[in-house]
């Protein structure tokens, strides 16, 4: 009898640390996915928005403001889990020179621990600065400036 008893309290340990495992994995995972996926989703967006013929006149790097958001959330809504809510705040976009802040926040699965119910709200944050270096020989080649 009491060898038996043992053996509950031991599945009973067991189940009770695999919930706790799930619940640390989809934590962790989601914060990990998130990041990256915004880091790489707004150099791309970033990418795409520079105004090309600003720079060609001016020399200087400017991005579109809208732009710059209908590619971001485009993109991001293309790649995004369809299981979580994600909230999206644009802190700053400065057109030149080329920065933006953005904050993405993702709410999770809501799991029921005994009575209650809980959530777990990620939240990433990138500030993004673009930046170009160019050699006077290959500027007026590539960019059809001419003396």
């Amino acid at each position: 009898m009491k060898e038996s008893l043992w053996g509950y309290w031991l599945i009973i340990l067991g189940i009770f640390v695999i919930v706790i495992l799930m619940l640390i994995q989809s934590f962790t995972t989601t914060n990990t996915q998130d990041y990256y996926l915004l880091k790489e989703v707004t150099e791309a967006a970033v990418k795409d928005s520079v105004d090309y013929g600003y720079f060609r006149i001016y020399k200087e790097l400017r991005i579109h403001r809208e732009k710059f958001i209908e590619n971001f959330v485009r993109r991001f809504s293309e790649t995004v889990n369809l299981n979580k809510t994600y909230d999206i705040e644009f802190y700053a976009i400065y057109e030149a020179p080329p920065k933006v802040s953005i904050k993405v926040t993702t709410k999770t699965e809501s799991y029921a621990i005994g009575r209650g119910q809980s959530s777990f709200d990620v939240v990433n944050k990138v500030n993004a600065i673009l930046e170009l270096r160019l050699d006077e020989k290959n500027y007026k080649k590539n960019y059809g400036i001419e003396d």
